[in-house]
């Protein structure tokens, strides 16, 4: 879940918190893309290094530390003419995002979410979380 966040420590453009079912990134709520881009790129990075997501790909079970395709998610702004607010290509270990250099954080979030919600119906992603494994359709998931 993404969040436009009043609430990050000075300087900070994104942050990022982890629970059973959840994880929460804050993106300063004025910030403007080519300014969070960076941000989010570090916060995501950070994120994956220490948490226990998975993707599934075509049977096989990607995780940050997978050899030829470690999970990994980036941001960018896009390049397309005229940029949508949000695109979003999911690939082996990498799930690309390319943002409109004039989508506001509340814009972007919203969309972000709703995509979100659709990649987590996919049944391609779980959550490690204490020995159990987490997903959609798992108990009190995901603010269910």
């Amino acid at each position: 879940m993404y969040r436009a966040a009043d609430d990050l420590a000075d300087g900070k453009l994104s942050d990022w918190r982890e629970d059973r079912g959840l994880v929460e990134i804050s993106v300063a709520r004025r910030a403007k893309p080519r300014d969070f881009i960076p941000s989010l790129n570090r916060t995501l990075a950070d994120f994956l290094s220490q948490a226990e997501w998975y993707q599934v790909w075509d049977g096989e079970v990607v995780s940050a530390n997978s050899p030829d395709s470690p999970l990994r998610c980036t941001f960018e702004l896009a390049h397309f003419q005229p940029a949508p607010l949000l695109h979003i290509r999911e690939h082996k270990g990498l799930v690309e995002l390319h943002i409109s250099p004039h989508a506001t954080v509340e814009r972007f979030v919203q969309a972000l979410n709703k995509s979100n919600e659709e990649f987590l119906a996919g049944g391609r992603w779980f959550q490690a979380w204490k020995g159990e494994i987490v997903t959609m359709d798992s108990p009190e998931t995901f603010g269910a």
